[in-house]
Parts: structure tokens; C-alpha cells; sequence
């Protein structure tokens, strides 16, 4: 298979050293897996072009218990302490969470909420199968609308989930991390807030006068760290732009990729924005390097009936730099 042909949604990539493989996961899709039901399925390839056909290697329906089983949104695989451990987002409808009165907390209007978040599954394996640690409840805080944790170790070691807070809950969503325990099995202490996504003034300077509804969402999405040569930490993170104005008066606009760069070095911040590095509908991306060291993103595009797409790198200082758009690897478009 090539990307072209690929269903691939929120894709992320483990470049496995000892095998030479790329792993790329994505969710679930029947029509190229074969197998029913939510959950996560992993491509595998050599040469970042030609790609055997899709293994499901977790199913949210065969784990016992389990508190979700519709999402299966951003899984991502990391590494850590000999085992393989797999973050995806998972959401119950059935499961409500409060909701405050209009007028509280600066919210003009109630905004249904329910339980959504990250779970952690783990295998000996990156082809898994994946056993969920904690079938009661999504890993950050149950009582928060959450999804696209990521792992981040922070220079003494400690495991860190990073994720974003929902703009269901907030309305501007927020990036948060917290702590987690040296196994991952759970977390440690409180949220830490990162950023809110209006933080990025490119965003709310996009926004036009004279409309009758300007109250839009600030969406933060897929957040990814990624320490580079000279120390810095940045955050790759996508939202939604805020320039197309509907005939209704709402605002509106398309997926983008963008990033945050810590001014300390460490991931409590503050966190410096960046305007967007692809734009087109584009987001959710992550970096890995190549075999041969170069360093690549990997992103969806569109966001509807999304496909992979790569683009090599550059990080200049704590600079993000798209180098070139690799087509002949993923069939442009």
C-alpha cells in the first residue's frame, strides 16, 4: 500500500531502530483492516513509501470492563522501560459530566459535556496486542473532557501526560500536563496548565469586525513535544483558523499545524506561539527522524477522509522550519 491509498488520521510514527521499521498508527478503519469495532491499527514499512496492509493491535470491545468504547482517536506509541505503551482517546455519551448553569463561570449557555480522555494500554510488543492499564476511567482526571494525551519526559526522568482540555469545558481549550507514575499506571499530583489556545496572536488577529456571532471556540489539539540539538522544547499543536465568516455570521476556518516553543526549557513554560508551519487543512502532526537522520512530520490531510502526508525539517535554534513537502513519498495532494 501507499499513502494515497491509506485511511490516516491523526498519524504517529515509531521509526523502530532495531528492526529498521516504521510503525505508523491511526485508528481503526474496517474497510482497510478488516476487523470491526474501535480501537487502533498500526501500518508497517521500510522505506517510509510501500506499506503492508493494516494488524489491529488494540480493541477497545475486548478489554474487559472497560468504562468507553467509542473514539479510539491520536493513539500513539511510546517505548519505556522495556515495554510498549499505547495512549488513544476513548468518549462515553452515556456517561455525563456536570455541566455548570448559564451565567457561571462567564458562560453565557450550557454546553453538554461527557466522558472523554486518554487511556493507556501496554504490551510487550509494538504489534501489541495492547491491554488497557486502567478499565475504570480515561488516565487524567475523569472529571475533565480531555483527549490527545502524549507521553513528555522531562530531563530528571519523570513521565509527564500532556493533553488538551476540551472546548467543550473551557470554550478557549487549553494544552495541560500531569504527572505520571514511573510505570505510567497512573498519575501524580494536579493538572499543570500550558497554554490556552487564543494564546496564539496570529489566530485571534485572523478574526473579522462587524459580525453579529463572534463568540467562536479556540480548539487545541494534538500536542506532541519534541526536544531539539540545542535544548529547546517545542510543542507541535493544531486548531482551527478564524477567517471564514458563514452566511449565519459564525466563524470558521481550516485545520492548521502549528507550534509553541517553552521559553524555560521545560514544560511547565511559559510557552511562546508560532504561526502555523502548513496550514490547508492540515494538523495533527509529530516528528521522528529517518533511518538516515533526517527529521520528518508526518500530518493528516484533510481532516475529512484524511491521508499522510510528509514534510522534511529543519530546527534552526528553537525554530521549526518546513524544508520541503515529500511528495515523491506520499503522492502530493
Amino acid at each position: 500500500m501507499r499513502l494515497p491509498d491509506m485511511p490516516l488520521h491523526d498519524p504517529f510514527v515509531v521509526a523502530d531502530e532495531k528492526t529498521r521499521t516504521y510503525y505508523l498508527y491511526t485508528s481503526n478503519d474496517p474497510s482497510v483492516s478488516g476487523v470491526d469495532g474501535t480501537g487502533t491499527m498500526v501500518y508497517r514499512s521500510h522505506d517510509l513509501r510501500d506499506w503492508t496492509r493494516p494488524v489491529v493491535v488494540f480493541l477497545a470491545a475486548e478489554q474487559k470492563e472497560m468504562w468507553a468504547t467509542d473514539g479510539g482517536w491520536a493513539p500513539e506509541v511510546h517505548e519505556w522501560d522495556g515495554r510498549y505503551y499505547l495512549f488513544t482517546t476513548l468518549h462515553n455519551q452515556d456517561r455525563p459530566l456536570p455541566v455548570p448553569p448559564p451565567n457561571r463561570w462567564g458562560t453565557p449557555f450550557q454546553i453538554p459535556a461527557y466522558m472523554r480522555g486518554t487511556i493507556t494500554a501496554v504490551s510487550s510488543s509494538p504489534l501489541g496486542p495492547f491491554t488497557v492499564v486502567d478499565p475504570a476511567r480515561p488516565t487524567p482526571p475523569a472529571n475533565l473532557m480531555t483527549l490527545d494525551g502524549t507521553l513528555h519526559v522531562d530531563p530528571a526522568g519523570q513521565p509527564w501526560m500532556v493533553y488538551a482540555h476540551e472546548w467543550l469545558q473551557t470554550i478557549d481549550g487549553t494544552m495541560e500536563a500531569i504527572r505520571l507514575a514511573p510505570d505510567l499506571s497512573r498519575t501524580i499530583g494536579d493538572p499543570v496548565f500550558l497554554f490556552k489556545a487564543s494564546d496564539a496572536s496570529w489566530l485571534t488577529e485572523e478574526i473579522p469586525g462587524g459580525l453579529p456571532n463572534q463568540l467562536p471556540p479556540y480548539i487545541t489539539d494534538g500536542p506532541q513535544l519534541h526536544r531539539t540539538p540545542d535544548g529547546s522544547l517545542l510543542m507541535l499543536w493544531s486548531t482551527y483558523e478564524k477567517n471564514v465568516v458563514g452566511a449565519d455570521g459564525n466563524i470558521s476556518g481550516g485545520y492548521v499545524q502549528t507550534y509553541a516553543v517553552s521559553e524555560s526549557g521545560t514544560i511547565t513554560g511559559p510557552w511562546r506561539q508560532h504561526r502555523p508551519l502548513v496550514r490547508d487543512d492540515s494538523g495533527h502532526g509529530m516528528l521522528f527522524h529517518t533511518f538516515d537522520g533526517r527529521l520528518m512530520m508526518v500530518l493528516h490531510r484533510p481532516f475529512e477522509n484524511a491521508r499522510g502526508k510528509l514534510y522534511e525539517m529543519e530546527i534552526v535554534g528553537d525554530e521549526l522550519r518546513v524544508l520541503r513537502r515529500r511528495a515523491d513519498l506520499d503522492g502530493g495532494g
